[in-house]
């Protein structure tokens, strides 16, 4: 091991505050978690929140479920 080796840092789950079109990190990690289906989310990954319930979504199919819209047959 030489001294420009990492070690694999354990995956932390982040606090943010969601804003309209941006977030903003309250404590470091590295996901949070969909409030539907509970799966990890990479923050960098994270394109789909609701800003007055504070809620992140992995896929628009999940924020439509939260909302209750019913998919088309």
């Amino acid at each position: 091991m030489n001294k420009f080796e990492r070690h694999p840092q354990p995956a932390a789950e982040a606090e943010v505050e969601y804003g309209d079109g941006e977030f903003r990190v309250r404590r470091a990690g590295n996901f949070v978690r969909c409030a539907v289906t509970g799966e990890p989310i990479p923050l960098e990954e994270l394109r789909y929140w609701n800003v007055d319930l504070q809620e992140a979504y992995s896929s628009p199919q999940a924020k439509l479920t939260r909302l209750g819209v019913k998919p088309r047959a």
